[in-house]
């Protein structure tokens, strides 16, 4: 009997981390709105993002196109840690900041915008804030999904609270203009993704 070997798996060249809180409680809240958009580009993709690694929850996908693979990434370390999670994929991976795109919610951003820039501040975001913190450096494209800001609402009590009835009526196309974003630049290149729906609106 001739026993073949499995082909080897591509290195990991691009990680895509969507960030959130893990938990029950927290499904369906403003924070994990990354979540929601990382599930739905694993969906389109057909992977399961179940795998625990480095403070994760992973899965690993084909690049379309150039046959590289990505790794889709929840840190599992509540929102205010995500760095470490990152920072550690990143060294297993040996890659750079700049292999990393985020998706991740923006109060300054109104609810139902997408923007998406390469580098920059944290605006606002303690998940982002640690990841230039961990990273040591803020050389990542960011997907900034907004969600609002409260008023005169506490503003951590407005991220961890659901959204109304009718943002939920509009949350279902936000999420898949923003996997559509991601998707197009893993396809097309992100400056060309960027061209195409930064400040786009649902």
């Amino acid at each position: 009997m001739t026993f073949r070997r499995k082909p080897a798996a591509a290195p990991v060249d691009l990680i895509i981390l969507g960030l959130g809180n893990p938990g029950r409680e927290y499904t369906g809240t403003r924070h994990n709105l990354g979540f929601m958009c990382l599930d739905e580009v694993a969906r389109r993709l057909g992977v399961r993002v179940s795998e625990r690694n480095s403070q994760s929850l992973v899965g690993t996908a084909r690049r379309p196109g150039d046959g590289g693979s990505i790794l889709l990434a929840k840190p599992q370390t509540f929102m205010n840690l995500s760095g470490r999670a990152a920072a550690a994929l990143v060294r297993k991976h040996k890659l750079q900041p700049s292999d990393v795109w985020v998706i991740h919610d923006e109060m300054d951003i109104p609810f139902g915008k997408l923007r998406i820039r390469k580098g920059g501040g944290s605006g606002g975001n303690n998940g982002v804030r640690s990841l230039i913190a961990d990273l040591g450096d803020s050389d990542f494209a960011r997907f900034r999904m907004g969600v609002g800001r409260p008023e005169p609402e506490d503003a951590v009590d407005y991220l961890l609270s659901p959204f109304t009835e009718a943002e939920r009526a509009r949350l279902p196309e936000f999420v898949g203009v923003a996997a559509d974003a991601v998707l197009e630049a893993l396809a097309e290149g992100i400056d060309i993704s960027m061209n195409r729906h930064n400040g786009q609106s649902v």
